[in-house]
């Protein structure tokens, strides 16, 4: 049976580029780029290199460039970096949204025990966040806000560019999590106005445990990561070098095929979306338009999303529910619930997140194979029987 893999957003197959650029720095250029001898100025150089050619992919200046290990630490450090700073000013107000990842999320509930306010906006049945609600949820006391750039569940790109206008107006810092988006849609650092940005390496056929966060200059980032003087004292540990740069390859890639690989990967989508249109009760979630070339999220009534997965997985199709971060929870998706997705609906969701990897074949089988689970799993649901009949489901 062969498997196709449409859970993207998850994570993505590494890249053939991002492998052999990473291979040299296994075996050959194995310096550490701290070591003052030769072979640690060679891996100096190629870091250097790395930073540049990913600070070029998003129209950053190298200076700007941090590298972590993954996007949750990139979030993490920013968030927490605009929070404190604003403290010493006296500004403890932070705004995000009802629907960030939760690499937010809970960043932002330790800051709500440290006596931070935490406002969340609504993001409404399309998934958007509205500039007016923003506009009007900034206080004097406003110290940071964080808006995602595209959600990981439901795909829905926020309108980042307006967002961001507003605060540099109010003078408040601004952040956004790309991980979703980089690799993925355009991401220009100053086109966008962002003060800080963050971005995960395999979300884009880049290796796991390697990300970066662009601090504009002139922003203050505090340290968490206490030890030696690596990324200019601002992030300490030894660089994990072969990380980095299948980093810098797989973003190169990514963003010199963008619209080739966001025109074969947005049709794909669309047959998904088309092939199950005739489903009763099949709802896509979200924004059709304003959103990621490969990300579809849908509820099936009457259906448990997580008997929906394993039957897929059966069959060779590896799909999600919703975010890998939480794929241990039963409860239904946050994402879902704050677009206003009825709680019982939010049980039988569907994400399939595709890549430049998969083929027409592919989506023929995931439309005929949802087709053919759906049917199985409503026949035996307690719950699709008493809709069938009118009675209310509770």
């Amino acid at each position: 049976m062969n498997t196709v893999y449409v859970d993207n957003a998850a994570t993505t197959q590494l890249s053939e580029t991002a492998l052999n650029a990473m291979l040299p720095l296994l075996k050959e250029t194995y310096g550490n780029p701290s070591s003052l001898h030769h072979i640690g100025q060679i891996a100096k150089e190629v870091l250097e290199d790395a930073r540049e050619r990913v600070a070029k992919c998003i129209n950053a200046a190298p200076n700007e460039i941090y590298f972590t290990s993954c996007g949750t630490e990139a979030d993490n450090q920013a968030i927490l970096s605009a929070a404190y700073n604003g403290a010493k000013k006296g500004k403890k107000h932070i705004i995000s949204s009802k629907f960030e990842h939760h690499a937010v999320l809970h960043t932002l509930e330790k800051l709500k025990k440290e006596g931070f306010e935490i406002t969340l906006l609504d993001v409404y049945k399309e998934g958007i966040v509205r500039v007016e609600d923003l506009k009007a949820a900034l206080r004097d006391d406003t110290a940071l806000v964080t808006i995602m750039m595209a959600n990981n569940e439901v795909g829905t790109i926020q309108p980042i560019k307006e967002l961001a206008a507003v605060c540099k107006e109010k003078g408040v810092t601004f952040h956004t999590d790309a991980v979703q988006a980089a690799g993925h849609i355009k991401v220009d650092v100053k086109d966008l106005g962002v003060d800080m940005l963050s971005v995960s390496g395999h979300k884009f056929h880049g290796p796991k445990g390697i990300g970066f966060l662009y601090c504009k200059k002139g922003v203050p980032l505090q340290v968490f990561m206490n030890g030696g003087a690596q990324e200019r004292n601002r992030r300490a540990g030894t660089e994990n070098m072969a990380g980095i740069v299948g980093l810098a390859a797989a973003l190169e890639e990514a963003v010199n095929n963008l619209d080739k690989n966001a025109e074969k990967v947005s049709k794909l989508r669309d047959r998904i979306i088309n092939g199950v249109s005739d489903i009763e009760m099949c709802t896509v979630n979200g924004d059709l338009e304003r959103r990621l070339p490969g990300t579809v999220n849908m509820c099936f009534e009457g259906i448990e999303g997580e008997g929906l997965i394993l039957l897929l997985d059966q069959k060779g199709i590896c799909s999600s529910s919703g975010s890998a971060c939480t794929s241990g929870s039963l409860d239904p998706s946050h994402v879902l619930l704050a677009m206003g997705v009825p709680v019982e609906s939010a049980h039988g969701s569907l994400r399939i997140s595709l890549s430049e990897y998969n083929t027409d074949e592919e989506v023929d089988l995931i439309i005929k194979t949802i087709h053919e689970v759906v049917v199985y799993l409503r026949s035996i649901s307690p719950v699709w029987e008493k809709i069938q009949k009118g009675e209310v489901v509770e």
